[in-house]
């Protein structure tokens, strides 16, 4: 997940000779260890903990005394967009499946508001529901074309932007949408709130951001609404500052393991990109019940990117060739043969994984490091092959390209580990399955790779969007990590490449989701 830098060569003695190696021209870490070790939050104490489990309970009430369907999709958009919806899971679930029911069984046809009709086709299926897009079908004319009296509708044409964007291959009515909608908001005048959500929608929709980044948004917007409810607020703001100060828990932990193991130290040229790493795992499951996993995936993408750099700038061919052998062996005994800078680097993967594979034997009964292994030494043969073709001059087609690519985006590395975390009991069938690189982590990799191609990525997203919901032996909690993860590549290469090369959009929502809590 890195853009390729310019390298510029570097001298260093070795072995009594100088040999020149390439420099990636890192800049030093925004966030130093002493700064994440300073870290301190006021909202970790129990009045707040107390305070957020009295909201929660009022914020059920409101949910079990909602009886028309139009007011509780509402205010399941609502919950959802304030970051607090994962709160009433099971409450949404039973509410949504009654909604979907009486649908399925009401031969009238739909209410024809375009607003309540999007939302709740928006809703249902972002759930998991099978609903057609012939819904919309109402609201087109005999030419197939949505009616003209539907351009003055703001909310109504939001909803159904918003709504298209949960399409799967071949649904025309939701890509004509999807334009109609598009044309007709960029070009409506509106007040000063309408027009915040409509250019909002247009820089990125519900669909393809990241929930803790959009829920900061929503409730500095929704805290200005003349129809906020007070309760929904106070618990969206409190639970945010709460959820906020875990992570900075989690991040100081990850940190002093990193400073433990030394490789930002001992390997100077390589990315020394933690918090940035752990910004993206709060992209993947931001929900506090799973800082375990967001952990170990930061520690796996700080190591990976310690070692995309050795095979991208710093290793020369012999080198690279001999530690990719030696992750092919995973057999400590094979460090000899490396180079010192190696060395650390080899040494500190096997003691991660290790580490790993222990804690999941001992607690789920499954023996784990075949799997890691295998997709720790797929991804340097991958880096390997990259690396031939950069010092032979070979120009990959496209074919050859992608079909490494698909490794070396790392993709399969980090969910096979966030597979053994989140899942419990660990399944035979779902291990299998996982290592055939399935649908749903196959076109997540596409997606990663092909970020900044809109036109393409956007076809990805359609089959994405599909697989998602079919029937497979992953859970939901690891399949919404995937798609999540394909949600933060978009918002990472919105503004250029997030891991590698900083800017200062991406240092200020890294502020905004890990260190300024919102102010009460």
């Amino acid at each position: 997940m890195k853009q390729k830098n310019q390298n510029n060569s570097m001298a260093i003695k070795s072995c009594n000779q100088t040999e020149i190696r390439r420099s990636g021209n890192y800049k030093p870490p925004m966030w130093e260890f002493d700064f994440v070790q300073s870290l301190s939050n006021e909202y970790m104490g129990e009045r707040d903990v107390t305070r957020a489990s009295e909201l929660k309970m009022q914020a059920k009430i409101m949910l079990d005394e909602a009886t028309e369907p139009q007011d509780q999709l509402n205010l399941i958009d609502d919950l959802q967009r304030l970051g607090i919806s994962y709160h009433f899971e099971d409450e949404i679930k039973h509410i949504l499946t009654f909604i979907n029911r009486k649908d399925d069984k009401n031969n009238e046809p739909r209410i024809k508001d375009l607003y309540a009709t999007a939302l709740e086709f928006r809703l249902l299926r972002q759930h998991g529901f099978n609903v057609s897009q012939e819904i919309f079908d109402c609201f087109k004319n005999e030419e197939g074309y949505f009616k003209p009296n539907l351009y003055e509708d703001t909310k109504g044409l939001l909803q159904l932007y918003e709504a298209s964007f949960l399409s799967t291959e071949g649904e025309r009515t939701l890509e004509v949408a999807r334009e109609f909608t598009i044309k007709h908001l960029q070009d409506q005048i509106l007040d000063q709130d309408s027009a915040l959500l409509v250019h909002h929608a247009l820089e990125l929709p519900l669909h393809r951001t990241i929930p803790r980044a959009e829920a900061r948004w929503f409730i500095n917007l929704y805290s200005q609404n003349s129809d906020m409810n007070p309760i929904l607020l106070e618990l969206a703001q409190l639970d945010f500052n709460l959820v906020q100060a875990t992570y900075q828990q989690e991040l100081k932990q990850v940190s002093r393991w990193w400073k433990r193991i030394c490789l930002a130290e001992k390997l100077p040229f390589a990315r020394d990109r933690l918090v940035e790493c752990f910004f993206c795992t709060i992209g993947g499951l931001f929900e506090p019940q799973y800082g375990l996993c967001r952990t170990i995936l930061t520690k796996v993408m700080c190591l990976l990117t310690v070692i995309d750099d050795i095979y991208d700038v710093y290793g020369t061919l012999d080198e690279l060739e001999l530690f990719t052998l030696a992750f092919e062996r995973w057999d400590v005994n094979a460090i000899d043969q490396l180079p010192d800078y190696m060395q650390i680097c080899y040494l500190a993967v096997i003691n991660f994984v290790n580490e790993i594979a222990y804690d999941v034997l001992t607690g789920k009964g499954v023996l784990i490091i075949p799997y890691l292994r295998n997709a720790w030494t797929d991804i340097c043969k991958a880096y390997l092959q990259e690396a031939k073709w950069n010092f032979n001059g070979h120009t990959p087609t496209l074919e050859e390209y992608m079909e490494n690519a698909r490794i070396t985006i790392s993709s399969h590395v980090i969910m096979s580990h966030a597979f053994f975390i989140v899942t419990n009991p660990i399944e035979k069938e779902a291990v299998e399955y996982l290592q055939k690189y399935p649908g749903v982590i196959r076109w997540l990799t596409t997606i990663l790779r092909l970020a900044d191609d809109l036109a393409t990525s956007s076809e990805m997203r359609k089959i994405l969007n599909k697989d998602q919901h079919m029937d497979s032996p992953f859970s939901q909690t690891f399949v919404g990590i995937a798609v999540n993860f394909a949600r933060m590549a978009q918002y990472l290469y919105e503004h250029g490449d997030g891991i590698g090369i900083q800017n200062l959009e991406i240092k200020h929502r890294m502020l905004g989701l890990l260190f300024e809590p919102i102010p009460l």
